[in-house]
């Protein structure tokens, strides 16, 4: 099945996730928003590491290895980034980066 499908959906996939991710990263003002953004740019990198590994070279698990160290990697990132918001949040009363930095001064 997988087999069926060309590498060009895949690489066109991971494209628009990797720039919605970075939209997001970009335009949002919500820490979360900018995490799960975060998350997304990851997930694109996912994709095309199994891709290119599937279709380069298929008798190997290179990607696939790669792949489940960048989710156990994107696993630590999250639950530092969360932690790190709870606590902005507990001070500050709000995710806003706008917000954040006038109440700073």
């Amino acid at each position: 099945m997988l087999s069926e499908i060309p590498i060009s959906h895949f690489l066109i996939l991971s494209t628009l996730m990797f720039f919605i991710g970075v939209y997001g990263f970009l335009v949002r003002r919500n820490m979360v928003a900018i995490l799960i953004s975060t998350e997304l740019i990851l997930n694109s990198v996912n994709i095309n590491m199994v891709a290119f590994n599937k279709f380069l070279y298929a008798d190997k698990v290179d990607g696939q290895i790669f792949v489940l160290f960048n989710i156990a990697v994107a696993a630590a990132e999250a639950a530092v980034a969360i932690a790190i918001i709870l606590n902005v949040y507990r001070r500050y009363a709000s995710t806003d980066i706008d917000n954040i930095n006038k109440l700073k001064h």
